[in-house]
């Protein structure tokens, strides 16, 4: 081995940079290759990552309206229920009204019914005493006919009236003549 020869440092400086350049290009090409190929994955993934979001927007934007129009269908109903618990908790104040009214002019009738059944069984009575006097009455004058009839049958049977009295058949009662010294007794001859 000849430790004498000259070593070109030169040329293998050069040809470890020229290495290290080949190396360095081909490194950088890969690395370029390699950020070119992630960035088209990555602008693949934002392009599906867009549409995924639109897509989600677009169901986020039409749920939220759903939820606005459910919310005011709640409203609504919520407000028509407590419409509707005034008109009934109405109606059955107004019930218990009319209740009250029916059953005080329901006493009242009864009032008023047993007040009249009163009357009637008052005036029954009366009547009754009426009747009962109309019969004695009754009695009383068919008595008195009789009786009157049976004087005047005697009277002529005696041979006539005397010069004071006169009877009269007539559909009255007895009446006496005011004339002096004279009277006269109309009958009814109710036979």
């Amino acid at each position: 081995m000849d430790n004498r020869g000259d070593l070109n440092l030169d040329g293998i400086i050069a040809d470890i940079k020229a290495q290290y350049e080949d190396i360095a290009r081909r490194s950088q090409a890969e690395a370029q290759a390699w950020y070119e190929s992630k960035f088209k994955e990555l602008r693949v993934t934002a392009g599906r990552n867009a549409d995924s979001l639109r897509e989600t927007k677009n169901k986020i934007a039409e749920l939220t309206r759903t939820v606005q129009r459910l919310n005011r269908e709640v409203r609504s109903t919520k407000d028509q229920r407590r419409k509707l618990e005034a008109a009934v908790a109405d109606a059955e104040q107004r019930r218990e009204t009319a209740v009250k009214d029916a059953k005080h002019k329901l006493s009242e009738l009864e009032t008023a019914l047993q007040q009249t059944k009163a009357d009637l069984a008052q005036q029954l009575h009366k009547y009754q005493e009426l009747m009962n006097v109309k019969l004695a009455l009754d009695i009383e004058i068919v008595t008195y006919r009789k009786l009157l009839e049976g004087e005047e049958s005697r009277l002529c049977a005696e041979g006539g009236f005397p010069d004071n009295i006169s009877v009269c058949h007539s559909q009255g009662a007895l009446t006496y003549s005011p004339e002096p010294g004279f009277a006269s007794a109309h009958t009814s001859a109710n036979r």
